[in-house]
């Protein structure tokens, strides 16, 4: 798998000075690990983006600070960006150990359609998006692919314990937790129905009695007249 190389600096601007450094077109960064002790990072705000397209939140990035020697492998821990304009606004590098596992959570890909699907007899309904594993940083899959050619009837599915992955990746996800199933058809379309609002029937003849009283009203004002 092809390295992900992002080019970073240190950085002494902190707080709320670090608006200067979004101004400039860098993204404030900070890389840390259980052998590594917080270092305060820029990061150009288009290289980090284009860097997170290829990576998310599961591949390895080759993370490159100037005035230091080696590379620092890191994933993606935490990433604010702003409600309206989705522009980074922080990053958290996490440093692994390439010896030690860590726990990632990595997309499901479906692939293919099941048979009920094709045959117009059937939809599909998706579960779980990704899928929660613990392995060394070197055996991270980008996604998890998961083939729909099995589901030949209504009513079957695909649970989490019946994925088979690699020896060396260990699923921390639940066992039976849903990640597609064949409905019938029909399932697609819901009735919904909508309560009538009863009238007590003290509340009708009411009603029922005011409309001659107010018209009695009504004429003996007339007649005065």
């Amino acid at each position: 798998m092809e390295e992900i190389l992002l080019n970073t600096e240190r950085r002494a601007i902190t707080g709320k000075k670090v608006q200067l450094l979004r101004h400039q077109g860098y993204v404030p960064a900070v890389v840390y690990g259980h052998h590594t002790k917080p270092i305060a990072l820029k990061v150009e705000e288009r290289a980090l983006s284009q860097v997170l397209r290829q990576a998310g939140s599961n591949r390895l990035i080759a993370l490159k600070v100037k005035g230091i020697k080696d590379l620092k492998h890191v994933l993606v821990r935490e990433l604010q960006r702003d409600v309206i304009t989705h522009a980074s606004l922080h990053v958290d590098f996490y440093e692994v150990v390439m010896t030690e596992k860590v726990e990632a959570e990595v997309p499901i890909v479906l692939i293919g359609e099941p048979l009920p699907v094709t045959q117009g007899e059937g939809i599909l309904l998706r579960g779980a998006d990704t899928l929660r594993i613990s392995c060394l940083p070197g055996d991270l899959p980008a996604q998890v692919e998961v083939s729909l050619a099995d589901l030949s009837a209504i009513d079957q599915a695909i649970i989490v314990r019946d994925l088979q992955l690699d020896d060396a990746i260990e699923v921390l996800s639940e066992p039976d937790e849903l990640i597609a199933k064949v409905l019938p058809l029909e399932a697609e379309l819901v009735e919904i129905e909508i309560p009538v609002a009863e009238v007590p029937e003290e509340e009708v003849e009411a009603e029922e009695e005011e409309v001659p009283e107010a018209e009695a009203e009504e004429e003996a004002r007339s007649e005065q007249d």
